[in-house]
């Protein structure tokens, strides 16, 4: 008998992380979240892209949150926290994120939501396989309450975030280990785009709040490491990026063997099956480049 053939958890994990995008974010341009958190009393709901994911941090210093999401410039998390801070808390901005959550998948997908029911438990399982250790984000919505009244498919929802958070976390790790700033992390992801359809290797890092001293300073630091020259990445720097995306599947991969082959590939299949129609939830509400984890080449 042939010998059964070896799982590889590498690309796994890499396929289900290409999914938990998909399923996490169209959340962030969601019109009916966006007026459920205007109701809180946010000014036209402003900032909600970030605000349901600093919420979990609590009344951290706005530093240490910039530090925790890494890509975005400190002055955008600052500037959002400034506006819910005194007009919500935490449990109310979840409660926002939660109470859209499946209305917003049956949309988007229907019948997608009964399939990720199911695979609550085992989610959960991964996730709880994972220390805590420098990883903020994940540590942070992982310690938000579980209500055990939750529908099976919220449940299912917010334990793939937490698994996203954490490949989220592990990635930003290994920024940080190569010494890219928040800046030159976002030029550096125009490598996993097509950028003739982004118009610019420096779309990515100015959607993220940075201008232009912000951007050049970022180019002097990757010409100065060897990874770029004239303001364009080179090979070195697509080299590097590679090299950060396949070792942060490499990290992440223990928390999906957790999960199990079968309800991992079973998330995979579930959530492969409507690409398309998260890629044109986020093209219609957001623009056709936002979400670039969503878009890559």
């Amino acid at each position: 008998m042939a010998e059964e053939q070896k799982t590889d958890w590498t690309a796994l994990t890499a396929r289900a992380g290409r999914a938990g995008h998909d399923l996490v974010g169209w959340l962030m341009w969601d019109a009916d979240a966006i007026a459920r958190y205007e109701g809180l009393g946010v000014p036209d709901g402003a900032g909600w892209i970030v605000a349901w994911r600093l919420a979990p941090l609590g009344d951290v210093n706005h530093s240490a949150a910039a530090a925790a999401t890494y890509s975005i410039n400190p002055s955008i998390i600052e500037m959002v926290m400034g506006m819910y801070r005194g007009v919500a808390d935490q449990a109310a901005i979840a409660e926002v994120r939660n109470a859209s959550i499946v209305p917003g998948l049956e949309s988007i997908a229907p019948g997608l939501a009964d399939q990720l029911a199911p695979l609550a438990e085992d989610l959960w399982r991964g996730v709880d396989s994972v220390h805590f250790g420098a990883k903020p984000m994940f540590a942070a919505f992982r310690d938000e309450p579980r209500s055990e009244s939750a529908p099976g498919a919220l449940s299912a929802w917010l334990a793939a975030n937490c698994l996203r958070e954490l490949r989220g976390d592990n990635h930003w790790a290994l920024c940080a280990a190569a010494d890219l700033d928040d800046v030159e992390a976002g030029l550096l992801h125009s490598a996993m785009v097509d950028v003739d359809e982004y118009g610019s290797e420096e779309w990515i890092a100015r959607s993220r709040g940075n201008d232009d001293d912000a951007i050049a300073r970022g180019w002097a630091r990757l010409e100065a490491k060897g990874l770029a020259s004239d303001q364009s990445l080179n090979d070195a720097a697509h080299e590097l990026r590679r090299r950060i995306e396949a070792r942060t599947n490499e990290l992440t991969a223990p928390a999906w063997r957790a999960v199990g082959e079968a309800s991992t590939l079973a998330y995979c299949d579930a959530i492969d099956a409507h690409h398309d129609a998260f890629v044109a939830r986020i093209t219609e509400t957001a623009g056709p480049r936002w979400m670039p984890a969503v878009r890559q080449s």
